[in-house]
């Protein structure tokens, strides 16, 4: 369905993929955050809130009948940098808890603010199946 592109002489990217070729069905999540299904945040922890988007993802795959392993892109936008920075371990852990082992092609990108004021990250993310 889709494989990463790796050029021999690049060094490994660490959790993500520089590339990724793919066909199959094309599912595609708007901007998700950290919220439950009734749109409230209910933690104002960045790794609390970057788990709950990832399950907010997965849960708009599983509508498609797709899962974690579909995914080829993800833009993910984040209100502080240093929080990011100073919670890779965390992150990680979350990441691979609700994903898995599956490192689409990624971005991640520090924005002054998000539309929701309560939003410490958002996430576009694109899958084929």
């Amino acid at each position: 369905m889709h494989r990463a592109l790796q050029p021999p002489s690049w060094a490994r990217p660490k959790g993500y993929s520089n590339g990724i070729i793919a066909s199959g069905e094309t599912i595609y999540t708007g901007g998700l955050v950290g919220w439950d299904a009734d749109c409230v945040f209910q933690s104002d922890d960045f790794v609390d809130q970057l788990r709950t988007t990832l399950e907010n993802i997965v849960a708009v795959l599983n509508e498609a009948g797709a899962g974690p392993e579909h995914l080829v892109r993800m833009t993910w936008y984040i209100t502080d940098k240093q929080a990011y920075l100073n919670n890779l371990k965390g992150i990680g852990e979350a990441y691979r808890d609700v994903i898995g082992r599956n490192y689409p092609a990624m971005a991640v990108v520090q924005v002054v603010a998000l539309m929701e004021d309560a939003a410490m990250v958002e996430i576009e993310a694109i899958a084929v199946k």
